[in-house]
């Protein structure tokens, strides 16, 4: 159950969130340009103290992790990704990496996310503890990583439902829930705030290049769902509309903004939204509606 003050201090006053991230840290003379032939974000154009989100691909185009970025200095970049899924962004660089100087290692930090309108007035972060880009497009806020970063002074503490609610709304996928070795990119919605086009060549550029030319178009989008009833649920339950399973619901959460459950779900591109579906698992049947994301402005 999300309690009330959490989702209004999320949005509207000064929340914080832990959210589980695991951290590797490469470092030496080619960490840039090795990191640049990787990711699919230009890491070159990422400034001391800069921070991004970038896809690391593998060579057919499709997902190895969703990551962020940061500088943290010359020649010395941090990528955090969803937990439990650091060991996968270290093999996967380790095995690209051939007569490079750069030494690629996991890190003991952690993640705070602050939210809400009230997050443009805290201080500045002290030294040791980096500010970066939010994971959470469209909401106020930065997320503080470090290996000790310390929550704002009068912050709501947030716990994993009312964040996870704020992830659905904000259409944000999850590695092991809608992001996986079999995702396509543009199906998941991240190539715009993921992907430089300006850039050189990187591993997997070719499937990404191919779609957007031929204008994004995928067999199956993430889209958002809002059920129609106080029922939430369970990640996997198909999507039928008119008859027809179309998909399956990755992410299931309870959002106070919509006053509804609501959930994240790959559905095929036949159907636009909005558009009236039925939910089915064993058992059970609920009304809902297919939205575009993200499902609060």
């Amino acid at each position: 159950m999300v309690a009330t003050d959490e989702a209004v201090a999320l949005r509207r006053g000064l929340g914080v969130a832990v959210v589980p991230r695991d951290f590797v840290r490469v470092a030496g003379a080619d960490t840039v340009s090795f990191l640049q032939g990787q990711l699919s974000q230009d890491v070159a154009g990422v400034g001391a103290g800069g921070s991004a989100f970038s896809l690391l691909l593998q060579p057919q185009g499709k997902v190895d992790a969703f990551v962020r970025l940061t500088c943290i200095a010359d020649n010395e970049i941090v990528l955090d990704t969803d937990a439990g899924w650091g060991r996968a962004v270290v093999d996967r660089l380790e095995r690209f990496k051939l007569r490079v100087r750069c030494e690629v290692e996991a890190l003991d930090w952690r993640c705070l996310a602050v939210r809400g309108e009230q997050s443009a007035a805290v201080p500045p972060t002290p030294p040791g503890t980096w500010r970066v880009v939010a994971e959470t497009p469209g909401v106020p806020g930065f997320d503080l990583v470090g290996p000790s970063p310390e929550p704002p002074e009068g912050a709501t503490r947030i716990g994993a439902d009312a964040y996870e609610a704020l992830r659905i709304e904000a259409g944000v996928p999850r590695m092991g829930a809608e992001l996986d070795s079999s995702t396509i990119p543009a199906a998941a919605g991240v190539v715009e705030r993921s992907v430089s086009f300006t850039k050189g060549c990187y591993t997997g550029q070719e499937l990404v290049a191919r779609i957007d030319s031929r204008g994004g178009n995928v067999p199956r989008r993430l889209r958002g769902v809002v059920i129609a009833v106080n029922v939430l649920p369970p990640p996997g339950a198909t999507v039928v509309a008119e008859g027809k399973e179309v998909g399956s619901l990755t992410s299931v959460g309870e959002s106070l903004e919509r006053r509804a459950p609501v959930a994240l779900a790959y559905v095929q591109r036949g159907v636009e939204p909005p558009a009236e579906v039925v939910l089915r698992w064993e058992g059970a049947e609920v009304p809902a509606r297919v939205e575009a994301l993200p499902l609060v402005p």
